[in-house]
């Protein structure tokens, strides 16, 4: 009887230590895709806008110094 209670005891200490274990890994999992959320929606945020010509045209400006025809790009004195 002393044996059988030993060893429902380890077992049972056992699978609380594994659960432990899980807890944690899945606290590690969540926290990353939170994390990963919400890069994934940064990132849709700029495929969208990168999909706007009125915001590929203000890059092509600020950037490249681009400018449609019959506009002029007026640069401010540093």
């Amino acid at each position: 009887m002393t044996v059988v209670l030993a060893w429902a005891g380890y077992t049972l200490f056992s699978q609380m230590q594994a659960q432990a274990a899980t807890r944690e890994r899945l606290g590690t999992s969540e926290a990353r895709l939170a994390e990963i959320q919400k890069t994934t929606k940064e990132l849709q945020a700029k495929i969208k806008q990168l999909n706007d010509p009125e915001y590929i045209a203000q890059l092509a400006t600020k950037q490249q110094g681009l400018v449609k025809p019959g506009e002029q790009l007026i640069q401010p004195n540093d």
